[in-house]
């Protein structure tokens, strides 16, 4: 092969080298930017209570994250969110105006509005942490996408994973997309399930009990049979023993006299 021809091919090796390499750093660097924040709802049922739990796994371009505050979306009046050792919860009210009724009868004049979580200390870059919120969901949300709007907050500049898909748009479209989730049917009894579920469980255990002191009383019982069963067989062959012995003790007799007659 010529030198000029060898020459060019270790170029072009060498080049395909460094594009493939260049290419891997890419890809590494790109990797922690589409870790969005996102939300997995214990249940997504219309009515049904349901813990939602927002997952934060990287900083603000390499800058610890100091908070996280989440936006409740309206038609949800209550949020009740887990305490978290490394973290001060708080939860910010929004008037409602007119007031509503909810499912108890009660007149509420406020909602949770967010909930923020401030780090005690920062969460590094490159360390995951997650948020968990219990609310109800709309009974009348059957279909629809719930959207928890979210600022991430750094020690360096904040990411607002606030953008939501219009018609037609999915959510890889998005550079800062808002965690949300579709809400399915309603389940069998909506959230009234709960007592039932309760009920159902006490009597359960109710025959539960019942059939382990029937199983227990059988057992008992089937132990006393066999107990008597065992007495039984013991007394039979202590009986049989006996009879054995006395006819042994016959025969022995028998052949003593006639061995002392013929001498």
């Amino acid at each position: 092969m010529p030198t000029a021809r060898r020459t060019s091919t270790r170029a072009l090796t060498r080049i395909g080298a460094v594009a493939g390499v260049a290419g891997l750093l890419t890809l590494g660097l790109a990797g922690p930017a589409s870790a969005h924040v996102t939300v997995t709802p214990s249940t997504t049922a219309a009515g049904s209570y349901s813990v939602l739990t927002f997952s934060v796994g990287h900083g603000c371009e390499g800058s610890p994250t100091t908070a996280v505050t989440i936006s409740i979306p309206e038609g949800i009046n209550a949020a009740t969110p887990t305490r978290n050792d490394y973290y001060d919860v708080t939860k910010q009210v929004a008037k409602l105006d007119p007031a509503v009724t909810d499912a108890e009868g009660n007149e509420l004049t406020e909602r949770v509005s967010t909930v923020t979580y401030t780090a005690k200390t920062p969460l590094p870059d490159g360390y995951r942490d997650t948020f968990e919120v219990q609310l109800q969901l709309p009974e009348d949300a059957e279909g629809e996408t719930l959207s928890f709007p979210t600022i991430q907050t750094c020690a360096q500049g904040e990411t607002a994973w606030t953008e939501i898909a219009e018609a037609g748009q999915s959510e890889d479209d998005l550079d800062n997309p808002a965690p949300a989730f579709a809400v399915t049917e309603a389940s069998e009894g909506g959230h009234h399930d709960a007592g039932a579920t309760h009920d159902d469980a006490a009597e359960e255990g109710e025959e539960g009990e019942a059939a382990a002191v029937s199983t227990e009383t059988g057992s008992a019982a089937e132990t006393q049979e066999s107990a008597a069963s065992s007495d039984d067989d013991g007394n039979g062959l202590a009986i049989a023993g006996l009879v054995a012995g006395v006819a042994g003790l016959l025969v022995g007799g028998f052949a003593l006299l006639r061995s002392r007659r013929t001498a």
